[in-house]
């Protein structure tokens, strides 16, 4: 097991919850292929998508349904500070995970998060374990509360 996939099932069982990551044949790195493989709505899925905050220098995570795109003037003004692209290098070192597996729980360090609505509309959703074939299902309530996450609106709206 990765030591990415063991500090996610460690996070999930030290806040007592019973979530099995599950490994998938194909590839999970995008929304669409960890739909695909879960056999679930896109918007089921939970995109981690990592900024960096232009004054603090720390990722910013915002955690949306598959189906939609995070507004970058949107998410600015959840954070309250402007954000800008965060490369590879940055996201590994802040939260431990590979750009295709970023987790929204397990980070290396404390991370600000946000959590779009649309995930709160469904009873399961499944987010990356970790690694680019591990998902995890769980209560989208659950994932609010231990992730530290604010709902907010940060999403492109669809017209």
């Amino acid at each position: 097991m990765s030591k990415s996939l063991k500090r996610v099932t460690a996070a999930l069982r030290d806040v007592g919850i019973d979530s099995t990551a599950l490994e998938m044949s194909a590839e999970t790195r995008t929304a669409q292929q960890a739909a695909d493989a879960v056999g679930c709505a896109l918007d089921q899925i939970a995109k981690s998508v990592i900024f960096v905050g232009q004054d603090s220098g720390k990722a910013v995570l915002f955690i949306t349904a598959g189906g939609n795109q995070v507004d970058a003037n949107k998410a600015t003004q959840a954070a309250q500070e402007p954000l800008g692209k965060a490369d590879a290098a940055l996201i590994r070192q802040q939260t431990g995970f590979a750009i295709g597996g970023v987790a929204p729980i397990g980070h290396l360090n404390p991370i600000r998060a946000f959590l779009d609505p649309r995930l709160l509309e469904f009873d399961e959703i499944f987010a990356a374990a970790g690694t680019p074939r591990h998902v995890f299902p769980i209560d989208p309530r659950l994932l609010l509360k231990i992730s530290d996450a604010q709902v907010a609106d940060f999403i492109i709206d669809k017209k």
